[in-house]
């Protein structure tokens, strides 16, 4: 074994049963032998040098092209055996360093003006629509779901990240909204059946764009719900509300500050926005390089300490804010179980390789929910400081009337039925 990478092994496995065969043949083990055993082999020296010399973007790689094969368990088994090691893992000083350079040059990474946003999304969501098919909620929900006590039901925790995000926005009859990063359109959708205001959502992606508007047709909504392609920094005002729901990671912190301006621009002085978006626990990085190479290119999850300043000074006023935190990793775990189960239809349409990034893509993701730095806030702002309720008791009312009108126009109404 190479090795650099046999000593990071012995400094990150301490716990667990890791059984690594390098590319001579040659099997090495690693950890106190306790839990279940994972067994993984390299096909080659390069795949060795790429997981020790540059682990975030190593394994991620090797998995996807077969040179990394997990030959016991699954990736998120090897992955979950790493991340369990965290508390104790001490990283080789030369994967220190290369993170560092990932940080001094984040900025160039997240430079996101209006055509290369276009670009950026249509990368990740203007492919092949049946694949999201295969592992999301019947609505579509592409971000974290919102788990009530007691449930592990993926359609009904979506259900309650709308109603939930819906309540914070304090609608009335016939406010107008706008959606900003619309995705397939259930939001708009629901906020414009459940609270009767008039929905606008914006969105990059030709995919989004076609499918929300025809839900919209197709459900009568055509008057109230209108979908645009067009980018958040182009769209007229004003707006009574602005909800955002996973699309502020794609803004790019150079940009934050254009982002939060442009809300206060479109709002009403009597207006709330709502921002929900992953966010990180630990203070200012960079983004995974696997994700930023096949996944999310140009994406950037921030830290409340770079957002809030950003909202501080755009004279936004901060109402409330909300941690998410187990929320996300067990929406990613039904995703990843269900894209599982669909793998050969998956692998039919867009080939094994594919398969085997997207499923990484995923596990990585449960994983760094789970052990390592990420969970997800909801950012509630206003114009003026008395816009809102004292207390969050209205929150509360408001889901328990939203609950009651989802019995009649929301729950039979669901995507392709």
């Amino acid at each position: 074994m190479f090795t650099p990478l046999r000593i990071a092994f012995d400094r990150i496995v301490r716990k667990g049963d890791l059984r690594v065969t390098d590319s001579s043949g040659q099997l090495h083990r690693f950890g106190d032998g306790t839990g279940r055993r994972v067994v993984v082999r390299f096909t080659d020296p390069k795949t060795e040098r790429a997981v020790a010399f540059d682990s975030g973007l190593g394994v991620g790689e090797g998995y996807m092209n077969g040179t990394f094969i997990v030959e016991e368990g699954r990736i998120y088994d090897f992955l979950k055996l790493i991340f369990e090691n965290t508390e104790a893992m001490r990283l080789p000083r030369w994967m220190r360093g290369l993170e560092t350079l990932r940080y001094v040059t984040r900025r160039a990474q997240q430079y996101n003006p209006a055509t290369r946003s276009r670009r950026n999304v249509a990368h990740h969501y203007d492919i092949t629509p049946a694949i999201y098919d295969l592992f999301l909620d019947r609505d579509r929900q592409y971000s974290c779901a919102y788990f009530q006590p007691g449930s592990d039901d993926l359609d009904a925790a979506q259900l309650a990240k709308k109603r939930h995000i819906a309540a914070k926005l304090m609608l009335e009859d016939g406010q107008r909204v706008l959606d900003i990063g619309s995705g397939w359109g259930g939001l708009g959708l629901y906020l414009a059946k459940a609270a009767n205001v008039h929905v606008t959502g914006v969105t990059l992606s030709d995919e989004q764009f076609a499918l929300s508007r025809e839900r919209a047709q197709r459900e009568g909504l055509g008057k109230v719900v209108e979908f645009k392609l067009q980018d958040y920094r182009h769209v007229p005002g004003p707006f009574e509300r602005i909800v955002s729901v996973g699309m502020f990671e794609h803004v790019g912190i150079n940009h934050y500050r254009t982002y939060f301006n442009r809300v206060r621009e479109l709002l009403t002085d009597d207006g709330v926005a709502v921002i929900h978006s992953i966010g990180r626990s630990d203070g200012p990085a960079w983004t995974n390089p696997f994700i930023a190479k096949y996944i999310f290119p140009g994406g950037y999850i921030p830290a409340l300490s770079e957002v809030l300043p950003a909202i501080e000074r755009s004279d936004l006023y901060v109402t409330d804010v909300e941690i998410l935190r187990l929320h996300y990793a067990e929406t990613l775990r039904h995703w990843r179980n269900r894209f599982v189960a669909g793998w050969d239809q998956a692998k039919a349409t867009l080939g094994e390789e594919f398969c085997r990034m997207w499923e990484f893509y995923l596990a990585g993701s449960e994983s760094a929910f789970r052990w390592q730095n990420l969970m997800v806030f909801q950012v509630q702002v206003s114009k003026q400081l008395g816009t809102l309720p004292l207390t969050r008791d209205y929150m509360l009312e408001a889901e328990r009337r939203l609950r009651t009108r989802e019995t009649s126009t929301i729950q039979t109404r669901m995507a392709g039925e």
